[in-house]
């Protein structure tokens, strides 16, 4: 088993030398002596002495009574003490024969047992982690060491884990040998929310006295906590959009009911405003699911290799007509090159199609949009595209809240273009989950500018640590 220095990056997994249960025992290599060949703790070498000395003191007793009757009934003779001593020491070549045998046998179970076990850990998808009572690291799967990448071999653990309620939870274990549970959040780079079991672990080290240690297994629960929340959100955010046009639909209803049952006139126009009623509720609910499955996966950063290039150029083949309808011209600056990034297609198909339209529908009286697509700097590591109006620009108040859910600058010029009030929030949480950044610029009477940079997919894989 690999070695490794203290203070050792851990990037490349090595499996923890300890058992599923019951004493922890060590193997010190393919040629060295195994502690802990049982589950009872055992220690081969001390068993080894026992032989030893069970042969020598059952070897010296049959020698003696063997020269003591033969004295007796023959008289004393060197050639009968010649004889017990042979004897003696075949006895102990036997007996230490045998031990040497049960030694090895043990010794083979160990190591199967040692192996079984850190094929389990291997294969473990959550995070475990094993300290000591100094709450130092002594071995960790490679699920932690992805969750804490600065997490060292015989370091503390909390100079990866500066968490106080998991540090109390290992001295609380470690004081009164009784597992626990913590909870623990991860603020960064998104959150990631933890219920951590805490128990004690003993460490079988060849010694008299095992040595204490504390086994952390972290249970991932950020999902369920994002369902909980996206629940809740739900239905409080549907409720409260979906009134009015629920109301406006229910109010026409009873008017073809009543007073407009014999009109056909007044039919058609509320139909067709009870059409474009349900329209917008099917838009507002399409939004919401497709932000909640963005949500979902904020913690799963995209590793496909995706060209920006065809997904800016299919959506703006897409939004023609309706910038034909605005009298709005697209003025486009892209590389000659690809422009790869680690990326969802879908999701940034998405991104660059909310981007775009807003600035035809909200920006279009400027009479031209700018798509304007930059490559990373030789320093640089992100592709930055620029989507820029003339129009009437956002006020200085309004910038901050425009990609909050259901936020709109203009309330009635939002709702007449079937605006949902979704379209920049799901904007910012596609960037965030593709870990880029979303900066908007404006000033009233302007225009506006909307920045996207996204990770260049190169850069971002040279970064990545080597596993």
């Amino acid at each position: 088993m690999h070695e490794r220095e203290p203070g050792e990056p851990m990037n490349q997994y090595t499996p923890p030398p300890f058992l599923p249960s019951g004493t922890v025992g060590r193997s010190n290599g393919a040629d060295g002596p195994a502690t802990g060949a049982d589950s009872g703790g055992f220690d081969t070498r001390a068993l080894e002495r026992a032989a030893w000395r069970g042969a020598a003191i059952g070897a010296a007793v049959a020698s003696a009574a063997l020269v003591a009757t033969a004295t007796l009934f023959y008289g004393f003779s060197w050639i009968l003490l010649t004889v017990a001593a042979a004897a003696t020491a075949l006895a102990l070549a036997i007996a230490v024969t045998r031990a040497r045998k049960t030694r090895k046998r043990l010794r083979v179970s160990a190591d199967q047992r040692i192996a079984v076990a850190e094929a389990l850990l291997a294969n473990i998808p959550d995070p475990v982690i094993l300290v000591d009572r100094a709450a130092r690291v002594r071995e960790a799967n490679s699920a932690a060491q992805n969750l804490f990448p600065a997490m060292r071999r015989r370091a503390p653990i909390a100079y990866a884990l500066r968490a106080p309620e998991v540090l109390g939870g290992i001295e609380q274990v470690l004081r009164t040998r009784a597992p626990t549970r913590v909870n623990y959040t991860q603020r960064l780079p998104t959150e990631r929310a933890f219920e951590l079991l805490l128990g004690p672990l003993d460490i079988a080290s060849g010694s008299e006295q095992d040595e204490e240690a504390v086994m952390l297994y972290f249970r991932d629960l950020t999902n369920a906590h994002r369902i909980e929340r996206m629940r809740v959100d739900f239905i409080a955010n549907v409720s409260h959009e979906l009134r009015t046009p629920l109301s406006s639909v229910l109010g026409f209803i009873e008017t073809l009911e009543g007073p407009a049952r014999d009109d056909p006139q007044g039919r058609a126009r509320f139909l067709a405003i009870m059409r474009e009623q349900a329209l917008r509720m099917t838009r507002l609910i399409d939004e919401l699911l497709s932000l909640s499955r963005i949500e979902l996966r904020a913690h799963l950063a995209p590793t496909e290799a995706i060209d920006l290039m065809p997904v800016i150029r299919q959506i703006l083949d897409t939004l023609a007509p309706l910038a034909k309808e605005e009298g709005v011209v697209f003025n486009q600056s892209f590389p000659d090159g690809p422009a790869m990034v680690c990326g969802d297609r879908d999701e940034l198909l998405r991104l660059v199609e909310n981007l775009v339209e807003n600035a035809v529908k909200y920006g279009g009286s400027g009479g031209r949009v700018d798509i304007a697509l930059t490559p990373p700097e030789a320093a640089g590591r992100a592709w930055t595209l620029n989507i820029r109006d003339y129009g009437p620009g956002i006020a200085r108040d309004d910038l901050p809240r425009l990609t909050e859910r259901f936020y709109r600058a203009d309330i009635a010029t939002s709702r007449k273009k079937g605006g949902t009030g979704l379209g920049l929030a799901i904007v910012k949480h596609i960037v965030a989950r593709h870990r880029g950044r979303l900066s908007i610029e404006s000033e009233p009477g302007e225009g506006a500018l909307f920045t996207v940079t996204l990770p260049d997919a190169a850069a971002e894989r040279a970064a990545q640590p080597a596993h």
